[in-house]
């Protein structure tokens, strides 16, 4: 698919699946990393997690009895397995697609979050749901929001199988629909909505404030990628969704000594975006709650 046709079906539909962009020792890697880390932070040693029974964060630091549904701070330098998840991030393979979809060049991109989502223990679904912008916004306010440029984009880089992110395409162009406004949180289906099916090594990317949920089944592995990557130009407007998610703690410390040349100048100059961000930004809060 050509750059434009790719940015075409993103701002059509609110998001594109690109398929197959991990080799098989690409996935196997992946794969290695994302169980020891997952079984890290299901055993109580790894604090940075998402409990079942909660949607946004801020989250507790240690399982519960529910369980998790999500690892945060892939890039943390202090996780064993942060080097695979690193090179992954980086990846021209990721970042290149980014670049077509924010038609943007390396000098615009700001390092933001990676994380991962996985299967919980018990069967749990998410609410309908746009990630920066309230249940409660008005048309108007929706609209003022959604008509700023996309100065971000987000992916989820599935590593089995996956068929957990329900979507309704084209609705990050446009208010909700009454329907959609007064439709119960946990509406199990809205009109029009769309199952994104995802193959191994296969990778959505998406409008984080199009009308979506996730659906996560605790009889079917699951273990995807969950990042997003900024434009420079966002400034301000991204601070909230991504600071939100304690990154600016650790991300001084990120480890990119093992990349390539290429990559490693490029991360250094991404994170720096970041922490430039974090700096005249302050305190950002929460964007949603629950």
């Amino acid at each position: 698919m050509t750059a434009s046709a790719l940015r075409d079906n993103l701002h059509k539909d609110g998001f594109v699946v690109i398929r197959q962009i991990l080799s098989q020792d690409q996935l196997n890697t992946l794969r290695e990393a994302a169980s020891s880390t997952t079984t890290l932070a299901r055993d109580g040693k790894w604090p940075h997690i998402r409990t079942v029974g909660k949607q946004f964060p801020p989250w507790p630091s240690s399982p519960g009895a529910e369980g998790i549904w999500g690892v945060q701070g892939l890039l943390n330098p202090q996780l064993p397995a942060h080097r695979a998840f690193t090179e992954s991030y980086f990846s021209d393979a990721v970042l290149d697609i980014a670049k077509e979809l924010m038609d943007c060049e390396d000098a615009d991109l700001v390092m933001e979050l990676f994380n991962m989502l996985v299967r919980p223990e018990r069967d749990f679904e998410l609410r309908w749901h746009r990630d920066d912008i309230p249940a409660t916004a008005t048309p108007e306010e929706e609209m003022r929001r959604l008509s700023e440029p996309e100065w971000h984009t987000q992916w989820n880089l599935a590593l089995y199988d996956d068929d957990s992110l329900v979507v309704v395409p084209g609705s990050h162009a446009r208010a909700r629909t009454e329907t959609e406004r007064n439709a119960d949180p946990f509406e199990k289906e809205l009109p029009g909505q769309l199952v994104v099916h995802l193959e191994a090594g296969d990778v959505a990317f998406y409008n984080n404030n199009i009308v979506h949920r996730g659906v996560y089944s605790s009889q079917k592995e699951r273990m995807s990628l969950h990042g997003s990557v900024g434009h420079a130009g966002g400034s301000k407007l991204r601070a909230r969704n991504v600071l939100q998610h304690g990154i600016g703690a650790w991300v001084d410390h990120c480890d990119f000594s093992f990349l390539d040349d290429k990559q490693r100048s490029r991360a250094e100059a991404m994170r720096e975006r970041l922490i430039k961000l974090g700096k005249e930004s302050g305190d950002v809060g929460y964007s949603l709650q629950g």
